[in-house]
């Protein structure tokens, strides 16, 4: 090591920062009056649907008007109520989803600051099928719509590793030329269905 080099390290090496308290998060976040339109409007926004359904019939009568829905030949469905053509159960390899037109999957909450939906591998035996589809739908119930980042955080645990995604809209990437495709890297669309008044 060269003395000018060892010089620096021992000047950092000597100064010390005091430690800074972390900032509280019990604060005033933003809040929604309406988090259901908040959240249909920023999803929207980004090249989502939303699709408001008092239950699964709504659902089911719901997916026949979609034409993704409907041309699709592989669909899954992990939603009750919903019936796919293919069982995500029976597919060991994830390479094995490249195929499938439409998944239909619980999400486990969503998020009107950012038109976020939590989903993770509980119950979902391939993950990869939340990008892998071409077409995406979620469900979740209108209960279990968020105001804000913070309040999504308290749901999740991190006892345990395991995944979990926040997802926005349809897959999207744009270049410098400022030429958006959509569907490039995931689903090229994304539709979420809030159950319940």
């Amino acid at each position: 090591m060269t003395d000018a080099k060892a010089k620096i390290l021992s000047a950092i090496r000597r100064h010390h920062l005091p430690e800074a308290p972390l900032p509280s998060l019990d604060q005033p976040w933003i809040q929604f009056s309406d988090v259901r339109s908040q959240f249909a409007s920023v999803l929207e926004s980004v090249g989502g649907r939303v699709v408001m359904v008092a239950d699964t019939v709504a659902v089911n009568c719901e997916l026949s008007s979609i034409s993704e829905w409907r041309d699709a030949k592989k669909r899954v469905s992990q939603v009750a109520g919903v019936q796919g053509n293919t069982d995500l159960g029976l597919i060991d390899d994830p390479h094995a989803t490249e195929d499938i037109d439409f998944a239909i999957l619980p999400g486990q909450f969503a998020v009107a600051e950012n038109g976020a939906v939590w989903v993770s591998d509980n119950g979902v035996k391939q993950r990869a099928i939340y990008f892998i589809a071409q077409h995406l739908a979620l469900v979740v119930s209108v209960s279990d719509i968020v105001s804000n980042m913070h309040e999504a955080y308290r749901r999740l645990s991190f006892d345990t590793p395991r995944f979990g995604a926040f997802i926005s809209g349809p897959s999207k990437t744009a270049d410098i030329e400022q030429s958006l495709v959509i569907g490039a890297h995931g689903p090229r669309s994304m539709t979420v269905f809030v159950v319940g008044d």
